[in-house]
């Protein structure tokens, strides 16, 4: 087992899942996919509409089929302050945020509620700003530094750090700490079925009773458990359904499909999907040739 796949299979899923990232409606996603490919979609506005209007949130206009969205550029922040073994230093990762996703940045495409708050701080607040630099705000993209400090070998304590320049709201942080856990477990041999329960049972107040119920939900059925909890971006509707695909999804290629056609906040959940079942099953190296690194 290479910790590695973790960091490829959230890139790679993250990649896969974009150009149908936040389209709401399971309907015309089972209509999309019964005509056409849906993995390394060409973002179109054209899927999202719909009789009545949109479908959902047409994001990523500015990318192309095989790029990462926001979520998978914020990984890779993190990953190439990794890359030769350097440890993780707050102010390294500000920085390179600036970098990325600031004025002049080298990402070109939407960015988030937490990443327009993060770039303003950064940018008023300068050599001020404190190494908790996150807003309260509970959604998926405080999972997005997790992947890559598993990948590097970080210490739990490191995801503290890392999250809270994002984001220092409680609830995400328990949604990050469920997902390294998770990998950590796994990568440490326990079964995949044993390290989703733990972790879930060690999620917090908020969490752990979500993704728990969808652990324990009768059988496999992705689209059914989304809309139970619910397609958004919070961490208490998006981590029970990456639960319950990890738990039950055949390969890694099937669970990026059931999470792409679950609708909603696809590419959040990726970052979880796709990074445990990653793990779990290895990454197909002809879905990881297709990413696109800018």
């Amino acid at each position: 087992m290479n910790k590695n796949d973790a960091l490829d299979g959230a890139l790679t899923g993250d990649a896969a899942t974009m150009g149908l990232h936040w389209l709401y409606n399971q309907a015309r996603l089972a209509e999309i996919n019964a005509g056409s490919e849906i993995l390394f979609r060409s973002p179109s506005s054209a899927d999202y509409a719909g009789p009545d209007g949109s479908l959902g949130y047409f994001a990523h206009e500015h990318r192309r089929a095989g790029q990462n969205s926001q979520y998978g550029e914020s990984t890779r922040v993190v990953a190439e302050l990794l890359a030769d073994g350097s440890n993780y230093e707050a102010r390294a990762h500000q920085k390179a945020f600036l970098d990325r996703f600031g004025p002049g940045g080298t990402f070109v495409g939407f960015a988030d509620r937490p990443t327009k708050a993060l770039v303003a701080r950064l940018l008023t607040e300068q050599d001020d700003i404190p190494a908790a630099s996150g807003s309260d705000d509970d959604q998926l993209p405080a999972l997005e530094t997790v992947p890559a400090l598993f990948a590097a070998g970080a210490l739990k304590s490191t995801v503290d750090e890392a999250v809270r320049v994002t984001t220092i709201n409680q609830v995400a942080l328990d949604g990050a700490h469920a997902l390294f856990d998770a990998l950590s477990l796994i990568a440490d041999g326990a079964s995949p079925h044993d390290a989703l329960e733990t972790s879930a049972r060690g999620a917090g107040d908020t969490l752990a009773p979500l993704m728990l119920e969808a652990l324990n939900w009768s059988s496999y059925q992705p689209l059914a458990v989304a809309e139970h909890f619910g397609m958004p971006c919070h961490m208490p509707q998006g981590l029970p359904v990456a639960w319950h695909i990890a738990k039950h999804a055949p390969d890694f290629e099937q669970a990026i499909r059931d999470n792409i056609l679950c609708g909603g906040d696809s590419c959040g959940r990726v970052m979880a999907v796709g990074s445990l079942c990653g793990l779990i099953h290895g990454v197909p190296e002809e879905l990881s040739n297709r990413v696109v690194n800018q």
